[in-house]
């Protein structure tokens, strides 16, 4: 029997440990998590997904602020004596005396072809910056950021028109089977992890609010990019009549030089509202009006009264 400690936080993991407790040469030892949070307009305690489904599971709980700086829950993990610690979303730091408990290796699920997207964003990073393809790499875990040798990798298509939404779905759908597979190549001595190319890293940043702000003098396809990288946090918005306007979805109609003035409205339909930019045209498909529910953009223009030949966005803030 494999003995595991499965750290990690929000839902995107969650299928790895529910997966990761089925297979019968496996025993997940505890989960170790975030405290619980506040959350909602109400700002009620909420714990983490994972916490939620290891309790499910009859899984024990540990939560810690730090891990690094929390002694009496790294000699509770001394004393299990795991074979691996699995992290993946965990969102804390690790040290040295934490990476050298289990007996294995401490083996980390990274959501890119490593060592591209390096860092805490990049299932979005990689649509925001149009890829074609991204991926999951599972690494040992280093002291250095996401700089640990390569234990497997998948690719993954990502399509004109997939959100961060889906690709991190997708990812989740995928990742607790690469897991396995590296578990078990490790356990069994079949699988040599292989170090990283230094001169293919780019770092993953994290968004800011203010990032989601369109700047409509970019390009069709930078702008749809936009919309759909950030489809779940924070949403890409535009003023327009004083007033924010969400965009959450789009697609590209047309690559084409266009005539007149940026942003205007060449048709408003049932299948949405047509922007002309400077290279091209944007078919908004939904929008959330400041204060509303997200709807189709037919259904406010008319509520607002806007119209073919209108500048549909007045400013950017």
């Amino acid at each position: 029997m494999i003995k595991v400690v499965f750290m990690g936080t929000p839902q995107i993991a969650v299928n790895s440990l529910k997966k990761l407790l089925n297979f019968n040469d496996m025993q997940i030892q505890a989960v170790v998590t975030q405290p619980d949070r506040p959350a909602g307009r109400g700002k009620i305690m909420t714990p983490p997904p994972i916490k939620e489904c290891a309790l499910k599971n009859a899984v024990p709980v540990f939560q810690t602020e730090s891990i690094k700086n929390d002694k009496e829950l790294i000699q509770k993990l001394k004393e299990l004596e795991p074979d691996f610690f699995v992290t993946f979303a965990f969102g804390q730091i690790l040290t040295q005396e934490v990476l050298d408990i289990p007996k294995f290796a401490t083996i980390n699920l990274h959501a890119s072809l490593l060592p591209e997207y390096r860092g805490a964003n990049p299932i979005q990073r990689a649509i925001y910056d149009g890829k074609v393809e991204t991926g999951i790499t599972t690494m040992i875990t280093v002291l250095a950021l996401d700089a640990g040798d390569i234990c497997m990798q998948e690719k993954i298509k990502i399509t004109d028109e997939m959100t961060d939404i889906e690709l991190s779905e997708i990812i989740s759908d995928k990742a607790p089977f690469l897991l396995y597979k590296t578990i078990k190549g490790l356990y069994t001595n079949t699988l040599v992890p292989i170090k990283q190319d230094e001169t293919g890293v780019t770092i993953a940043k994290k968004f800011q609010k203010t990032d989601g702000a369109i700047d409509w003098s970019k390009s069709v396809d930078e702008i749809h990019n936009q919309i759909r990288a950030m489809k779940s946090w924070p949403s890409t918005y535009t003023l327009c009549n004083g007033k924010i306007i969400k965009i959450t979805e789009s697609k590209v109609l047309k690559r084409c030089k266009q005539e007149g003035p940026i942003c205007s409205i060449s048709k408003l339909s049932k299948d949405g509202m047509e922007l002309c930019l400077k290279d091209g045209v944007l078919l908004v498909t939904k929008i959330k009006p400041e204060g509303k529910q997200e709807m189709s953009p037919f259904d406010w223009a008319n509520g607002a009264k806007i119209k073919s030949g209108d500048i549909f966005a007045d400013e950017v803030k």
